[in-house]
């Protein structure tokens, strides 16, 4: 008798699983999608790299396809139509941010910025991070620090050169990107007494990977992985090193080399601001670390990815790299070094980059999460869902970038002139709509003088008889890059 019971039980079980797939909890019609098995959903499915796992999905069950990671549901958007009626027509009902365990361990209960929860405070966060770091008089303001820094990685540069000298440049180039963006945050280059980059490292490394707890609740309190422990120890140390820097500021009173932006943070500690809408914010001591954490670990690493991408790909490509030193030599000729009013003028060097984003997105997929009931392409797109809009597979649609897809072939922008600042969703590498990279004019800016100064200066090629095809140029999911050793 018990064992008909289990029977008609599993039965029960698997029809109700199908169910659900097809039509959700209430009956209404999900998006086409894999079959998911019980407790884990599709996350057998999903492998190493999960933006190629999930595009060779949708290229089977369509661009909009509804899966299960364990027991959330997620959307996965795969082509330009389908984010622009995401991030587009419905971007405030996608605009939240999913409740994950990292984010709540590294970013003090996503008290800071990119992790919070959508609504008055975070669009405060992000008016005052605007006002005081990232706006374009901001960032304007910052062009002799970065010229200078730059200045120093060429002089370093060129001297290895004189005696051939086999260069890492992925890590030189990591390095002006933490300067540079520590003098930006914090006021000084990065102190000895902290080690920010090995802390970043650790964060990112966190943020992405694979974390069951996230996914199947009842494992996380088990931490399976050793995740949790790891997260609670990078949290202690985060907090020492933010703690001893917000310490010393409130100890300075010589504000001549000191932060802008850390004073104007100070400032607005335990007091209540009242935006538009009305709604009273206080910051406290925990908001304005978070708000710390997640601008150092984002400065730290997304430029120097980008620029670590497009180098390796102008020296896999070598016709693409003299096409861009003529242009670098016709606009800015070889007596002097680029400057940032000359970017606008250098059409081939955001081609280059552009298409460099195209193939290698920093960030794949940034999560989302639908904050009501939505009806898109009459399909049911159930509150609380995970919105994973595929950014790199929007990249490598064929339907969109024609057969030489996988080509590093920048000239594709002279017929395709794309503004990759989240209005044209063929190209969207940071983002679009509400939850739109606040540091992009920062990281572009970045970005193209890098590369630039680089070319501009030398003539890169691999050490010990490698080949351009030798490079590897593997992806890393949770830090899209790779370091290669470079004879500048």
């Amino acid at each position: 008798m018990s064992s008909i019971i289990v029977a008609i039980l599993a039965v029960v079980l698997v029809i109700s699983i199908w169910y659900r797939q097809k039509h959700g909890k209430n009956g209404r019609k999900l998006p086409p999608g894999p079959r998911a098995l019980p407790i884990i959903g599709n996350l057998h499915q999903i492998g190493t790299l999960p933006h190629r796992s999930l595009q060779k999905l949708s290229q089977k069950h369509g661009h909009i396809m509804s899966l299960w990671l364990g027991n959330v549901p997620a959307i996965v958007v795969s082509s330009p139509q389908a984010a622009t009626l995401f991030l587009k027509t419905h971007g405030l009902k996608m605009a939240d941010r999913p409740k994950i365990q990292a984010f709540e361990y590294l970013t003090y209960g996503t008290k800071g910025m990119a992790f919070s929860e959508y609504g008055p405070r975070w669009r405060n966060t992000r008016r005052i991070c605007n006002l005081n770091l990232l706006s374009s008089s901001k960032i304007e303001s910052f062009a002799s620090l970065r010229k200078g820094e730059i200045g120093l990685l060429v002089q370093s540069l060129k001297k290895s050169a004189e005696t051939s000298e086999v260069v890492d440049i992925s890590s030189k180039i990591n390095e002006v990107v933490a300067d540079i963006s520590t003098m930006m945050i914090l006021g000084k280059k990065k102190d000895d007494r902290y080690d920010l980059k090995g802390l970043v490292e650790e964060v990112l490394h966190l943020i992405g990977a694979f974390n069951l707890a996230d996914y199947v609740p009842l494992l996380g309190k088990l931490d399976l992985q050793g995740l949790t422990g790891r997260m609670k120890k990078a949290n202690k140390l985060i907090d020492q090193v933010v703690e001893k820097i917000i310490t010393e500021y409130e100890q300075n009173t010589n504000k001549q080399n000191s932060s802008d932006f850390i004073i104007a943070l100070l400032s607005m500690m335990d007091k209540p601001t009242k935006p538009q809408d009305k709604n009273v914010h206080v910051y406290d001591r925990t908001s304005i670390k978070a708000i710390l954490v997640e601008l150092i670990t984002a400065a730290y690493d997304t430029p120097a990815v980008s620029v670590d991408w497009t180098i390796s790909e102008l020296i896999r490509n070598p016709k693409v790299m003299k096409k861009l030193q003529d242009e670098l030599q016709n606009v800015i000729g070889m007596g002097r070094m680029v400057e940032e009013k000359d970017l606008e003028k250098l059409d081939y060097l955001y081609m280059v980059v552009k298409e460099s984003l195209r193939l290698h997105p920093v960030a794949p997929f940034p999560p989302r999460e639908c904050t009501e009931d939505t009806t898109i392409e009459g399909y049911h797109i159930p509150r609380k869902s995970r919105i994973i809009v595929n950014v790199w597979a929007i990249g490598h649609d064929q339907n969109v970038w024609s057969e030489n897809v996988e080509e590093f072939y920048p000239e594709r922008f002279i017929e395709k002139n794309i503004d990759i600042r989240g209005n044209d969703f063929d190209l969207i590498p940071f983002g679009s709509g509400q939850r739109i990279c606040p540091g992009m004019q920062l990281g572009l800016t970045t970005v193209r003088l890098v590369v630039a100064q680089l070319v501009h200066c030398f003539n890169m090629e691999l050490p010990s008889g490698m080949k351009p095809d030798d490079i590897d140029m593997t992806e890393v999911f949770g830090r899209l890059c790779k370091s290669q050793s470079l004879t500048s």
